[in-house]
């Protein structure tokens, strides 16, 4: 593990495979660590690809900001720009792997390709597990809501209870400090993760940061952008958190686009490795550069 500066933060990088095979750079979600890759990394090794996994900014060996702002989607980006440039010096494309707000954030990077120098000819595909990109979570609501789909709306906003409640001053901080090991319990329980404890032991701060991400990006972000980028969509049919139902539409924006729908929950890169690995090698065979 090594680090890298990404303006006020310095991130927690880990290497695994040969230097010259294709690499795929993953980014986890909340409130995880790199750890949970690691059963999809080491499947991922041994197929002949090299992974590159990091803390993002305030979870695990990771530095955090010390303001909201400093969570914000463009703030994100310019963490997987340093990372990528950090591990691929020489200028040639990865491919990237996000699950729940790893993907968010990492859609922000696929879709500002053509708009930011930085990123331009710098990936390759992009595997999105259990995290739509901002602005379509958000017109997904407002489309239900027009269209007096009640079900839908309602569905969705149950699911997703929680990013309201992140919006409370100092109550979700508290909660994760204070409750962190029965979180832990809960949702090992209701997210069928088992004893597997693939939480890091800075899960509560991890958690109290974490909280920060929803807040600096609850107004989602600008219009839309189109993105060349192919996408590879895995849809977790169980995911307790999104509705498959959200992710209709994308290819507006991103029309190189596959989706594959799975029998499994949120945290299917835990549960279904093997699964989510074959997957996201034969995707990256299919876009080699």
């Amino acid at each position: 593990m090594h680090q890298v500066r990404s303006g006020v933060v310095r991130l927690a990088v880990t290497v695994r495979g040969d230097a010259s095979a294709p690499t795929v750079v993953a980014v986890h979600g909340f409130p995880d660590t790199q750890a949970m890759w690691e059963p999809v990394a080491d499947l991922l090794v041994q197929a002949g690809l090299r992974v590159v996994t990091y803390d993002v900014r305030g979870a695990g060996a990771s530095t955090a900001p010390s303001t909201t702002d400093d969570y914000r989607a463009d703030r994100l980006v310019d963490d997987l720009v340093a990372v990528v440039h950090d591990v691929q010096p020489d200028g040639s494309p990865v491919h990237l792997l996000g699950h729940d707000w790893g993907s968010v954030q990492t859609w922000e990077s696929v879709l500002r390709v053509g708009s930011d120098a930085r990123l331009r000819g710098r990936i390759a595909s992009f595997t999105s597990i259990s995290g739509p990109p901002l602005f379509h979570y958000t017109r997904h609501l407002r489309r239900a809501w027009r269209r007096r789909d009640w079900r839908g709306f309602a569905d969705q906003a149950r699911r997703s209870w929680y990013v309201a409640a992140f919006q409370l001053p100092a109550v979700p901080e508290l909660v994760f400090r204070r409750l962190g090991g029965r979180l832990q319990s809960t949702l090992n329980g209701s997210q069928r993760l088992g004893d597997d404890a693939h939480w890091a032991p800075t899960f509560a701060e991890d958690g109290a940061h974490g909280v920060n991400l929803y807040r600096a990006n609850a107004r989602g972000t600008a219009s839309p952008r189109r993105t060349d980028v192919p996408v590879q969509l895995l849809v977790p049919l169980h995911d307790t958190f999104i509705s498959p139902a959200v992710y209709d539409g994308l290819e507006e924006v991103a029309p190189d686009l596959l989706r594959v729908d799975l029998d499994a929950g949120h945290w299917v890169p835990r549960t279904h490795p093997a699964l989510v690995a074959d997957h996201v090698s034969s995707f990256v065979a299919s876009h080699g550069v």
